[in-house]
């Protein structure tokens, strides 16, 4: 028996044979192009049979999952016709006289190296995005296509990673489980894994070896453990783990479709973290009261020019729609620190982290800011949407973005545009400072956010990036703890809501805190809402 230790994505327990996914993905040989501007038609014209396949994939992918799952593929199909995307590939082409698929491989590489270096989790993901639509444009342009997913047997399926568009076509009923070497519970992957109810462990590394294929695995998705060949014993404790799983998984849905409430009788709401219209599908498949984090950076990274108005508003506004009448509370563009794009030129800083990054740099570039605020007021006409602003550090910086804010409002009225005048604006409280004159703060605002991510590294001094000083990152420290503790009651005092939007809103050893404090949201990654939702009921 040989047991592999990843992370486990997708809660469940499976057994079955290994088979591992055979794929044409190799690198593409480079080919000198005789006429540089036919290779760039071939390109195209792929191009363009790949947005129409996307698009049969979005119809097919709705009828099985669901309008919200259905979304990544109108992502896929907007990058596909994304200028920045189209002019990388035919400018290798023209530039190196090199054939088309050649350029689309090596556009992949860098766009993919681009997205894995950013410390972000969410942009890290966006790597298989641009590789799965590149590989899907590659196939059209070479005539070959990968191997088939499924076979007649049921069986594990075992791959180096699985795009998102592989992991939407997998058949319920012959995937008993999956493992890859790659992947983080943020892909697309892990979400459709998620939806679909299929068991799941990545990142198990060079220890998924292609000679386990064929033989007997178990699947643990809840811990993370595959057990290649399990002796007798080790099964029959596995079996029971798989009982406890299935009533596990029971247990939660009993809290399904249920207001959470504190011991007070106050209504908690347990809302989703979400970072692009692709994700609303786990929000609303996880149960959320709404989203309590709707990162905006996606539409400012990997791009080469600033995202249009027009852009930004139907973003937003699919977001508002598909939340049916739940709020969803939009954070302003966090660029800087590790979310960094080229075109806004930003000055190279000793620490980013506490540098021009986030309100400073929409302070300092109101024009950029004001496009981002006339798209989210135009947004709010369609549904429930609320403003955050991160970063905050003082009462000036509020009172300038309400100027900003105000000016928005009135450029639309003025155009005959309609939006909510009263969508509320609230701060993120993710600074010492912002926690310590919180009752200054809160008189101006209609809600804080507290984010405990940034509060966390800010308090302890403690980089939140660097591995090495984990141990000295202590989460639920008490000063923590009390800063949050302030916010909550300041907020209270002012008559406004406070919410947490940082990992430790999903931390079921503090619910009981956070509910003793008066938080009056939890706002986390989709797949924690049914556990917390389950801890504050069943007190």
């Amino acid at each position: 028996m040989t047991v592999l230790h990843g992370d486990g994505v997708s809660r469940g327990v499976a057994s079955g044979k290994l088979r591992f996914l055979s794929r044409n993905a190799q690198a593409q040989p480079r080919r000198e192009a005789a006429d540089p501007e036919a290779e760039a038609a071939r390109f195209d014209k792929a191009r363009g049979e790949a947005i129409v396949q996307l698009a049969q994939l979005y119809v097919e992918t709705r009828a099985r999952l669901g309008e919200e799952q259905s979304l990544l593929f109108k992502i896929h199909q907007m990058m596909l016709e994304d200028l920045d995307y189209r002019e990388t590939v035919t400018g290798l082409i023209r530039s190196e006289k090199v054939c088309a698929e050649y350029a689309v491989d090596q556009a992949a590489a860098q766009f993919s190296a681009m997205f894995t270096q950013m410390d972000d989790s969410y942009m890290k993901e966006r790597a298989a995005d641009v590789l799965d639509v590149s590989r899907r444009v590659i196939r059209l342009l070479t005539g070959r296509e990968d191997d088939a997913l499924m076979e007649a047997e049921p069986a594990i399926i075992a791959a180096d990673d699985l795009a998102p568009s592989e992991t939407a076509r997998l058949d319920r009923e012959r995937v008993l489980a999956f493992i890859t070497a790659k992947g983080s519970a943020s892909s697309h992957t892990a979400i459709f894994a998620r939806t679909m109810g299929i068991p799941a462990v990545v990142g198990l590394g060079d220890s998924l070896l292609e000679a386990y294929g064929g033989r007997e695995v178990f699947v643990d998705g809840t811990s993370g453990e595959v057990y290649v060949e399990p002796d007798a014993e080790t099964m029959a404790g596995l079996q029971r783990r798989r009982a406890a799983e299935d009533e596990r998984r029971s247990y939660l849905e009993r809290f399904r479709g249920r207001e959470a409430a504190a011991p007070d009788g106050r209504r908690v709401l347990v809302c989703a973290n979400i970072g692009s219209p692709a994700d609303l599908g786990a929000a609303l498949t996880g149960d959320a009261d709404g989203v309590g984090l709707f990162r905006s950076e996606f539409l400012y990274l990997g791009r080469d020019d600033f995202p249009s108005e027009e852009d930004q508003y139907r973003a937003y506004r699919e977001a508002v729609e598909a939340m049916g009448g739940r709020t969803v509370v939009v954070r302003t563009l966090d660029i800087g620190a590790d979310k960094q794009a080229d075109y806004f030129r930003l000055p190279r800083e000793e620490n980013p982290a506490m540098g021009m990054r986030a309100i400073r740099i929409c302070l300092t570039r109101p024009q950029v800011f004001l496009t981002q605020l006339r798209a989210l007021y135009r947004a709010s006409a369609h549904g429930k949407l609320a403003i955050m602003f991160p970063m905050i550090t003082s009462v000036a910086e509020v009172r300038r973005i309400k100027e900003i804010c105000a000016q928005a409002r009135r450029e639309l009225e003025a155009e005959g545009e309609p939006f909510d005048g009263h969508a509320e604006l609230g701060i993120m409280i993710e600074t010492p400072a912002a926690a310590i004159i919180s009752d200054l703060l809160a008189r101006e605002v209609d809600f804080f956010s507290i984010g405990t991510n940034d509060l966390t590294q800010y308090t302890l001094a403690a980089d939140r990036q660097n591995a090495s000083i984990e141990p000295f990152c202590d989460r639920h420290h008490e000063a923590v703890l009390r800063l949050i503790r302030t916010a909550v009651e300041n907020a209270h005092g002012a008559g406004i809501w406070a919410g947490i939007c940082g990992e430790l809103a999903a931390d079921a050893a503090l619910t009981d805190t956070f509910l003793d404090m008066g938080v009056d949201e939890l706002s986390m990654t989709p797949g924690s809402i049914l556990e917390i939702k389950a801890r504050i009921l069943d007190r």
